[in-house]
């Protein structure tokens, strides 16, 4: 407790939190309303042709949002009956704290322009029959999206502060919708007899399918047949009969996708659905006997659909860029949209090219492909939006461009590929953190190799047809080298994103299907007649 009470004063102490921690510290009165952003529940009123409207943030802001303008309407007091204080955590006295200074990556002119109309807000009176009417419409929108005991969204935040927004209205502890909301956080609750911890969310559907792709990679009856029980699981939960809130910018397309979370059906994710095609494919080619086939092409409809209108795909939304959003005061964490990214769009060309030969004629994919050569960095390697970083974005957009038939000779692999021979640390390895995602970066900073960012870099080398290059070689020795007794290997280090600069992800199974999956590639291509490959990951 000592060591964290330092390191948080020594950051600037408990007043250079974010919004949505100041959000929780007014709640227990430890700083006054008035050192958080104004968010009026009116918010939810708002026609779609506002600046300002649900439909034009992510997914998960709206999820996190829409409770906590109810709590900020209430300004409930929460309940803390042992008086526990954490003032030592202050370099300040907290009741003088005021308003959080701009972000780094904020836009000082639009900045002060959103103060402004914080500033102003604090002065407006809403009618109560209006306010009442906006927090009915809060509530009404939280309760379609609960999600049973997967809760709102999700994912942590979302979950919490439905719970905490159901208790503010009054909702008894056993009412169906507060009890189903605290079920949902419960459930993310991991507890072991030394240790004990809160999930951010659960990954079944990525987790599955990408152990599916390492399974099929390795071959075997034995292995195939683990894999497709592993697909079968998946079919179901494939989302055909809600259309979420995708349908405000894509309202004529039929609803395909799978979610990330065991569910989540308002919220099917681009990057799973293309993940579990390509895995579902690449079974019906192995002997499924195509009972993949339907699932295959509803998901690619929906994919096709979700493309955005500069040729590539978010996560979730589609043309989710306005970026002006991301200065507004309660928008510091700089992560309020789910505009396009590399990595998503990659997996997206990698799933259109793999299940359709005739892809690579295809308009959409030549779009998605011009994208990916426009926002290849300078120094040969892709930004990585959800994992770390520019090496994962670099693995995914090299197998993409293998999937689409762009020339292992191309000048855009080339780049790539020396840069990631150039990257390669000591041990044969490849490692990088956090620090990469920093807004002033100027190219690769080391970092200790670890085995998922190892197998991504092994991959996308493979990917761009170069199984015989010694640095491949080397990258198989260090994972054959540091492989555990369990057969797996250890991972303490972070290599996932959820928001870049302000969190990251650790997932268990990174370090066991990625390393095994890139083996089997290896001794697959090595043992083949062509250097090439054949499936999109």
């Amino acid at each position: 407790m000592v060591r964290a009470r330092d390191a948080i004063r020594a950051r600037g102490g408990a007043s250079r939190s974010n919004v949505f921690t100041r959000m929780m510290l007014a709640l227990f009165d430890f700083i006054p309303w008035r050192a958080v952003p104004v968010m009026p529940v009116e918010i939810m009123l708002l026609p779609k042709w506002f600046p300002f409207h649900l439909d034009k943030v992510s997914y998960w802001s709206r999820t996190v949002l829409v409770p906590l303008l109810v709590l900020q309407a209430l300004k409930p007091r929460a309940r803390n009956p042992k008086g526990i204080a954490i003032e030592e955590l202050f370099l300040e006295p907290p009741r003088t704290i005021g308003l959080a200074p701009k972000a780094p990556q904020q836009k000082a002119l639009w900045f002060w322009f959103f103060r402004g109309v914080d500033l102003v807000l604090r002065f407006i009176t809403f009618p109560k029959r209006l306010r009442q009417r906006a927090i009915e419409r809060a509530s009404a929108w939280v309760a379609e999206r609960l999600n049973d005991e997967d809760g709102l969204g999700a994912i942590f935040p979302a979950m919490a502060n439905s719970v905490m927004m159901f208790d503010a209205l009054g909702y008894g502890e056993h009412h169906p919708q507060r009890a189903i909301a605290r079920k949902s956080v419960e459930k993310l609750l991991v507890v072991h007899e030394h240790e004990g911890y809160c999930q951010p969310c659960v990954s079944p559907i990525w987790d599955t399918a990408l152990t599916c792709h390492a399974l099929l990679e390795v071959g075997g009856d034995g292995a195939a047949d683990q894999a497709r029980k592993g697909l079968e699981w998946l079919l179901p939960k494939q989302i055909l009969d809600v259309k979420g809130d995708w349908t405000a910018r894509r309202p004529n397309i039929r609803p395909g996708g799978w979610a990330f979370q065991y569910a989540n059906p308002h919220y099917p994710d681009v990057d799973d659905t293309a993940v579990v095609v390509m895995a579902m494919d690449r079974a019906q080619g192995s002997g499924a006997h195509g009972k993949f086939r339907a699932s295959i092409a509803t998901a690619r409809e929906w994919i096709l659909g979700m493309q955005s209108d500069n040729g590539a795909w978010g996560a979730f939304d589609a043309d989710n860029e306005y970026y002006y959003l991301n200065n507004i005061p309660f928008a510091d964490h700089g992560a309020l949209l789910d505009p396009p990214t590399e990595d998503v769009t990659a997996r997206c060309v990698s799933m259109l090219a793999q299940i359709d030969e005739t892809a690579p004629k295809s308009a959409a994919l030549a779009r998605a492909v011009d994208y990916l050569r426009r926002t290849q960095m300078e120094e040969g390697s892709w930004h990585g939006r959800w994992g770390m970083n520019y090496i994962y974005g670099t693995w995914s957009v090299l197998c993409a461009l293998n999937a689409a038939g762009v020339d292992p000779t191309s000048p855009e692999l080339r780049r790539a590929v020396a840069w990631l021979v150039r990257i390669q640390n000591p041990d044969g390895g490849w490692g990088e953190d956090g620090a990469s995602y920093k807004l002033d970066y100027r190219g690769y900073e080391r970092a200790p190799s670890t085995a998922s960012q190892t197998a991504w870099a092994l991959l996308g080398l493979m990917a761009a047809g170069e199984v015989d290059h010694p640095a491949v070689k080397r990258g198989i020795d260090y994972l054959a080298r540091t492989q555990g007794d369990d057969g797996f290997w250890n991972e303490p280090r972070y290599t996932a994103t959820g928001f870049p600069r302000v969190f990251y992800l650790r997932y268990h199974g990174y370090p066991k299907f990625f390393p095994l999956w890139a083996l089997a590639r290896y001794r697959n291509l090595k043992n083949a007649n062509s250097r090439s490959m054949r499936y999109g990951m």
